[in-house]
């Protein structure tokens, strides 16, 4: 059975990005999903703009679609900090149809119970993850999934700079909770910013994943990026359909972290 304790976000403060208005407000996390070209933001970086009502921001228990109760308080609890990716931008229902939701249907498939909790967060880079961190971890999780660094592409950021970010919150992460088991989701950077910046920034995340021995999902949008029956009219942002297909490629990398509970 699929755990729901929820964390309102009418009863939660805003997270630093949305309060400060960081530089993760304009563009979207699933912008690499997809063949589309978004539109170019006034510093010459690719960028999407948000919505009025996207990105709350808030920490949610996924519910699946097969159970609509509260798990016991002893399954193990994921978290998964994210982008739209993770938010489930563009969904019907993302709090049944994005990846984290369908990673817990894929638990359960499995046998295990597992209490997945959603803080994706519409248009943030990787710097906006590591400002709302303190906030995101106001419950700590016995698993951390990280899925970061698709708006840093975009915008072409420095590698150096999302690489220095990702060690920041995997640190921040460890210094909360000693041991946990971390899970890095691996992104693509655009193919126009060059062969040299895509291969650097692709192996940052191989990086980061072997320096804290975090399992790694090597690419999130394997088998979706680029297929139009995957992808929203936008060609940016999975369907349903494409996030049941992130969490089949994210399951093997959260199971192996899973384990290492025991």
């Amino acid at each position: 059975m699929i755990a729901l304790a929820s964390l309102a976000s009418s009863c939660t403060p805003s997270p630093p990005e949305e309060a400060g208005g960081g530089p993760g407000a304009a563009t979207s996390g699933a912008a690499t999903s997809g063949a589309a070209t978004p539109a170019t933001g006034g510093d010459g970086s690719h960028v999407e703009p948000r919505g009025a009502g996207e990105g709350s921001g808030s920490v949610e228990a996924v519910p699946g679609a097969r159970a609509a109760v509260t798990g016991s308080r002893g399954s193990p609890r994921v978290l998964v900090l994210g982008t739209s990716l993770t938010e489930g931008l563009g969904l019907e229902d993302p709090g049944s149809e994005a990846w984290p939701a369908r990673l817990a249907l894929l638990a359960e498939d499995a046998g295990m119970e597992l209490d997945v909790r959603n803080a994706g967060l519409s248009g943030e880079t990787s710097a906006g993850a590591l400002r709302r961190l303190d906030w995101v971890l106001g419950e700590v999780p016995d698993v951390f999934v990280l899925e970061t660094g698709a708006n840093d592409g975009l915008r072409g950021l420095p590698v150096a700079e999302l690489e220095a970010n990702l060690d920041a919150i995997f640190r921040q992460v460890r210094e909360v909770a000693p041991g946990i088991p971390l899970v890095l989701a691996g992104m693509e950077a655009p193919t126009n910013l060059g062969p040299a910046y895509t291969a650097t920034f692709q192996g940052t995340f191989e990086r980061v994943a072997a320096r804290w021995d975090a399992e790694l999902i090597p690419f999130l949008l394997e088998g979706v990026a680029g297929v139009p029956e995957l992808n929203q009219d936008d060609r940016i942002h999975p369907t349903a359909r494409g996030h049941q297909r992130m969490a089949e490629v994210a399951w093997p990398a959260v199971r192996r972290a899973v384990a290492r509970l025991r």
